[in-house]
């Protein structure tokens, strides 16, 4: 299965061999089907199964209401986490000789780091610049998705010398 997904994305390597390295191109193809896979899970989410409507809860430690750009980010966000941590680990950077569970580990620290960008962000275009939900997303994992890579590439997979 490796070996065939390696073999579509590096079809598409050579009219951008003059400008990025095959790693950098393979990260950002994964990349791009994980941050696609979280703005299609994020619409879903936004759109079909909460309807565009807040969630009201009663439960200590959490606010009375949750709006709805912000249950269908924490929803799209689990999803992304086991589709990104998976491409990483096993077709970007299967050079890491760390442990699994300290790459799975390191991934979700990296995930909560962006989850809590995204999370401000997302509060400040939408209700502050009053853009709307699905752009701001796309806009914010684009964004988002830059500082991933040195993150995913020097911390949660690293490779020991």
């Amino acid at each position: 299965m490796r070996k065939a997904l390696l073999k579509i994305i590096d079809f598409f390597y050579p009219p951008f061999s003059r400008w990025l390295p095959l790693h950098t191109f393979r990260y950002m193809a994964t990349g791009g089907a994980t941050a696609l896979s979280g703005i299609i899970g994020f619409y879903i989410a936004y759109n079909w199964i909460l309807g565009q409507r807040n969630i009201y809860v009663d439960f200590p430690l959490l606010p009375k209401m949750i709006t709805a750009h912000v249950a269908a980010l924490i929803i799209s966000t689990f999803a992304t986490y086991l589709i990104g941590f998976t491409l990483n680990k096993y077709l970007i950077f299967t050079q890491s000789n760390l442990k699994g569970r300290k790459q799975l580990f390191r991934y979700g620290v990296v995930m909560a780091f962006n989850l809590v960008l995204n999370y401000g962000l997302m509060k400040y275009l939408v209700e502050g610049l009053h853009f709307y939900p699905s752009v701001s997303q796309a806009f914010i994992t684009v964004t988002l998705a830059l500082c991933s890579y040195f993150l995913q590439k020097h911390f949660s997979f690293r490779v020991k010398k």
